[in-house]
């Protein structure tokens, strides 16, 4: 079975969800095979096993820990060259993406980018599904030259157990000169909540103009907390003031696409539904009928957000007592 590269996006040695989404994808395809680099494989195999991960390779340089991308490019192109594999998955982030184009650029190969679906064609060679031009468009598509370099965004799929025991091997990367010359000085980590990250979220709950101030995304908040799920904003909420850029969904923002986007007072302009268009479901809260966001949602109501959303909160509280 062809072996398929995954790269692995871990916070000290904690697997990232996009992570195991992608080993799942892998599977459709052949063999999957994890790349990590960093320290702390040790607890990070255990759970790439049970994800489908026959192989890990392990990349314990410091290279890869106090200098920017170049390094992971070296090593996962030499990784490819060696093992020659059916593709190379990689998640959909600003470094998944950079790390993507360098390595194709190397291997000589296409390159496919945020990709929302996985599938193998009838000559075993991914197919890709992928949201374009803002949006409008799905297009199928398939690398035709080299290895397929392919970034998957966040919540393409569910993640799903297929556990095996996987064989871990150590990997000496030859550096090149650009691997070191821009190196990391500090790092400050980010504050977080009790909040799921919004690109990794399987519901979010965004909020836009008709929110009318900074003091009523409270209610946004409300709701995102008893469905468990990330609070999203509107770039017109955002330039506003009212909420952080960081949680901004749109064109100009981050892209999403949760199992439920839950969109209350916000239009649906084509900035923002470029951001949240390829959600698996969309429901809309509006008063004005006649907004592009019910075109489209899956399912709206039409009515005012500070009555509709209190209701919503009320009647899951109540199901769940």
């Amino acid at each position: 079975m062809a072996e398929i590269l995954v790269l692995v996006d871990h916070l000290d040695g904690t697997v990232r969800k996009p992570t195991l989404e992608l080993l799942t994808l892998a599977r459709r395809l052949g063999e999957p095979s994890a790349v990590f680099l960093g320290p702390g494989a040790g607890a990070a195999a255990e759970t790439l096993g049970r994800y489908g991960a026959h192989k890990v390779y392990v990349v314990d340089a410091p290279e890869v820990e106090d200098f920017l991308v170049t390094p992971a490019v070296d090593a996962l192109a030499q990784i490819a060259e060696s093992a020659g594999p059916a593709a190379i998955l990689l998640p959909s982030g600003p470094d998944g993406k950079e790390t993507a184009a360098r390595v194709a650029l190397r291997l000589e190969s296409g390159l496919i980018t945020d990709a929302v679906d996985i599938t193998a064609g009838e000559d075993g060679r991914p197919v890709t599904e992928q949201s374009v031009f803002a949006a409008t468009y799905q297009v199928t598509a398939h690398i035709t030259q080299g290895i397929p370099v392919i970034t998957v965004k966040p919540n393409a799929t569910a993640p799903e157990p297929a556990p095996v025991t996987p064989e871990v091997e150590k990997w000496d990367v030859a550096f090149g000169p650009a691997a070191t010359t821009v190196k990391v000085l500090s790092r400050t980590p980010r504050e977080r909540g009790d909040r799921p990250e919004l690109t990794e979220a399987d519901i979010v709950v965004s909020g836009g103009r008709g929110v009318n101030g900074a003091e009523n995304f409270a209610v946004i908040e409300r709701v995102a907390d008893v469905l468990g799920a990330a609070v999203g904003a509107s770039r017109a909420a955002v330039d506003a003031g009212w909420y952080p850029h960081s949680h901004q969904v749109g064109q100009t923002g981050t892209q999403v696409s949760p199992q439920l986007y839950l969109a209350a007072g916000i239009s649906g302009a084509i900035q923002h539904r470029a951001g949240m268009q390829t959600a698996k479901t969309i429901v809309a809260v509006n008063k004005d009928k006649d907004a592009p966001i019910f075109e489209l949602a899956d399912y709206g109501v039409v009515g005012d957000l500070f009555q509709v959303l209190p209701q919503l909160v009320e009647e899951i509280e109540r199901r769940r007592s």
